[in-house]
Protein backbone atom coordinates (compact mmCIF):
# COMPACT_ATOMS: atom_id res chain seq x y z
CA UNK A 1 0.00 0.00 0.00
CA UNK A 2 1.47 3.39 -0.99
CA UNK A 3 2.22 5.90 1.71
CA UNK A 4 -0.19 8.79 2.25
CA UNK A 5 2.36 11.23 0.82
CA UNK A 6 3.01 9.32 -2.43
CA UNK A 7 1.52 12.13 -4.51
CA UNK A 8 3.27 14.93 -2.63
CA UNK A 9 6.45 15.60 -4.55
CA UNK A 10 8.98 17.34 -2.37
CA UNK A 11 11.71 17.00 0.23
CA UNK A 12 11.84 13.87 2.38
CA UNK A 13 13.18 13.40 5.88
CA UNK A 14 16.70 12.01 5.91
CA UNK A 15 17.64 13.48 2.52
CA UNK A 16 18.83 16.86 1.30
CA UNK A 17 15.97 18.91 -0.19
CA UNK A 18 16.61 18.25 -3.88
CA UNK A 19 17.58 14.61 -3.40
CA UNK A 20 14.44 14.06 -1.32
CA UNK A 21 12.35 15.68 -4.03
CA UNK A 22 13.92 13.49 -6.71
CA UNK A 23 13.44 10.38 -4.57
CA UNK A 24 9.77 11.25 -4.00
CA UNK A 25 9.33 11.38 -7.78
CA UNK A 26 11.12 8.07 -8.20
CA UNK A 27 8.99 6.48 -5.47
CA UNK A 28 5.78 7.62 -7.15
CA UNK A 29 6.86 6.22 -10.51
CA UNK A 30 7.92 2.93 -8.90
CA UNK A 31 4.52 2.64 -7.21
CA UNK A 32 2.87 3.09 -10.61
CA UNK A 33 5.05 0.39 -12.16
CA UNK A 34 4.28 -1.98 -9.28
CA UNK A 35 0.57 -1.32 -9.70
CA UNK A 36 0.87 -2.21 -13.40
CA UNK A 37 2.49 -5.59 -12.73
CA UNK A 38 0.73 -6.55 -9.51
CA UNK A 39 -0.33 -10.19 -9.48
CA UNK A 40 0.93 -11.06 -12.96
CA UNK A 41 1.48 -14.74 -13.71
CA UNK A 42 4.69 -16.18 -15.12
CA UNK A 43 2.91 -16.55 -18.45
CA UNK A 44 1.93 -12.90 -18.46
CA UNK A 45 5.43 -11.83 -17.44
CA UNK A 46 6.94 -13.91 -20.26
CA UNK A 47 4.47 -12.91 -23.01
CA UNK A 48 5.96 -11.22 -26.07
CA UNK A 49 3.96 -9.38 -28.71
CA UNK A 50 6.22 -10.81 -31.42
CA UNK A 51 9.71 -12.24 -31.89
CA UNK A 52 11.28 -8.77 -31.67
CA UNK A 53 9.56 -7.53 -28.51
CA UNK A 54 10.59 -7.67 -24.89
CA UNK A 55 8.52 -9.28 -22.17
CA UNK A 56 7.25 -7.49 -19.09
CA UNK A 57 9.56 -9.63 -16.96
CA UNK A 58 12.58 -8.64 -19.05
CA UNK A 59 11.61 -4.98 -18.78
CA UNK A 60 11.30 -5.22 -14.99
CA UNK A 61 14.77 -6.71 -14.74
CA UNK A 62 15.97 -4.06 -17.22
CA UNK A 63 14.72 -1.35 -14.87
CA UNK A 64 16.70 -2.87 -12.00
CA UNK A 65 19.79 -3.15 -14.22
CA UNK A 66 19.49 0.46 -15.35
CA UNK A 67 19.28 1.68 -11.78
CA UNK A 68 22.24 -0.51 -10.81
CA UNK A 69 24.39 0.90 -13.62
CA UNK A 70 23.49 4.47 -12.66
CA UNK A 71 24.48 3.65 -9.07
CA UNK A 72 27.88 2.52 -10.28
CA UNK A 73 28.28 5.59 -12.48
CA UNK A 74 27.18 8.21 -9.97
CA UNK A 75 27.88 6.75 -6.52
CA UNK A 76 31.06 4.85 -7.38
CA UNK A 77 32.04 7.32 -10.13
CA UNK A 78 32.78 4.55 -12.61
CA UNK A 79 32.90 5.49 -16.27
CA UNK A 80 29.89 4.05 -18.08
CA UNK A 81 30.46 0.46 -19.14
CA UNK A 82 33.58 -0.14 -17.05
CA UNK A 83 31.78 -2.48 -14.67
CA UNK A 84 33.43 -5.61 -13.36
CA UNK A 85 32.89 -8.90 -15.16
CA UNK A 86 30.74 -10.00 -12.22
CA UNK A 87 28.44 -6.96 -12.53
CA UNK A 88 28.28 -7.37 -16.30
CA UNK A 89 27.38 -11.05 -15.90
CA UNK A 90 24.61 -10.24 -13.43
CA UNK A 91 23.08 -7.24 -15.21
CA UNK A 92 24.36 -7.06 -18.79
CA UNK A 93 21.67 -9.14 -20.50
CA UNK A 94 18.87 -7.30 -18.70
CA UNK A 95 20.42 -3.95 -19.48
CA UNK A 96 20.72 -4.69 -23.19
CA UNK A 97 17.36 -6.43 -23.59
CA UNK A 98 16.94 -7.76 -27.14
CA UNK A 99 17.66 -11.27 -28.39
CA UNK A 100 19.65 -12.50 -25.38
CA UNK A 101 17.04 -11.23 -22.93
CA UNK A 102 14.26 -12.90 -24.92
CA UNK A 103 16.08 -16.22 -24.53
CA UNK A 104 17.34 -15.92 -20.96
CA UNK A 105 14.87 -13.82 -18.97
CA UNK A 106 11.80 -15.96 -18.52
CA UNK A 107 10.16 -18.43 -16.20
CA UNK A 108 10.39 -16.25 -13.09
CA UNK A 109 7.46 -15.38 -10.81
CA UNK A 110 6.65 -11.73 -10.13
CA UNK A 111 8.35 -11.96 -6.71
CA UNK A 112 11.70 -12.54 -8.44
CA UNK A 113 11.48 -9.25 -10.33
CA UNK A 114 10.05 -7.29 -7.42
CA UNK A 115 12.86 -8.50 -5.18
CA UNK A 116 15.50 -7.34 -7.68
CA UNK A 117 13.84 -3.93 -7.96
CA UNK A 118 13.57 -3.63 -4.17
CA UNK A 119 17.18 -4.60 -3.46
CA UNK A 120 18.53 -2.14 -6.02
CA UNK A 121 16.27 0.68 -4.80
CA UNK A 122 17.38 0.10 -1.20
CA UNK A 123 20.96 0.81 -2.29
CA UNK A 124 19.84 3.98 -4.06
CA UNK A 125 18.04 5.23 -0.93
CA UNK A 126 21.01 4.45 1.31
CA UNK A 127 23.45 6.17 -1.03
CA UNK A 128 21.18 9.19 -1.59
CA UNK A 129 21.06 9.69 2.19
CA UNK A 130 24.87 9.97 2.24
CA UNK A 131 24.90 12.78 -0.32
CA UNK A 132 23.79 16.38 -0.57
CA UNK A 133 22.39 18.70 -3.21
CA UNK A 134 25.90 19.79 -4.24
CA UNK A 135 26.61 16.18 -5.26
CA UNK A 136 23.28 16.07 -7.11
CA UNK A 137 24.28 19.12 -9.15
CA UNK A 138 27.81 17.81 -9.83
CA UNK A 139 28.50 18.11 -13.55
CA UNK A 140 30.37 15.98 -16.00
CA UNK A 141 29.99 14.84 -19.57
CA UNK A 142 27.40 12.16 -20.37
CA UNK A 143 24.61 11.47 -22.87
CA UNK A 144 26.84 11.83 -25.93
CA UNK A 145 29.51 13.87 -24.13
CA UNK A 146 27.06 16.62 -23.30
CA UNK A 147 27.24 18.56 -20.02
CA UNK A 148 25.11 16.59 -17.56
CA UNK A 149 24.65 16.54 -13.80
CA UNK A 150 23.76 13.74 -11.41
CA UNK A 151 20.25 15.14 -11.11
CA UNK A 152 19.70 14.62 -14.84
CA UNK A 153 21.09 11.10 -14.68
CA UNK A 154 18.78 10.13 -11.82
CA UNK A 155 15.80 11.85 -13.39
CA UNK A 156 16.53 9.67 -16.42
CA UNK A 157 16.24 6.57 -14.22
CA UNK A 158 12.74 7.78 -13.24
CA UNK A 159 11.55 8.70 -16.72
CA UNK A 160 12.98 5.44 -18.04
CA UNK A 161 10.60 3.62 -15.70
CA UNK A 162 7.77 5.75 -17.03
CA UNK A 163 8.53 4.76 -20.62
CA UNK A 164 8.67 1.06 -19.80
CA UNK A 165 5.54 1.30 -17.67
CA UNK A 166 3.71 2.47 -20.79
CA UNK A 167 5.13 -0.45 -22.77
CA UNK A 168 4.07 -2.90 -20.07
CA UNK A 169 0.53 -1.51 -20.10
CA UNK A 170 0.37 -1.91 -23.87
CA UNK A 171 1.57 -5.51 -23.66
CA UNK A 172 -1.01 -6.32 -20.97
CA UNK A 173 -3.77 -5.08 -23.28
CA UNK A 174 -2.52 -7.41 -26.04
CA UNK A 175 -2.26 -10.63 -24.03
CA UNK A 176 -4.89 -13.07 -25.32
CA UNK A 177 -7.61 -13.82 -22.79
Amino acid sequence: MPSDNLYLIGPREGYSPQIGTLLSTMNMMRAWVLRTVEGLSVEQLDFQLDDQSNSIGAMLLHLAATERFYQLNTFDELEWGTWSKEIQKEWGVASGLGKDARKKIKGHPIEYYLSKLEVVRAVTKTEFAKRDDTWLMKQGLFFGDRPTNNYCKWFHVCEHESNHNGQMKLILKRIPA
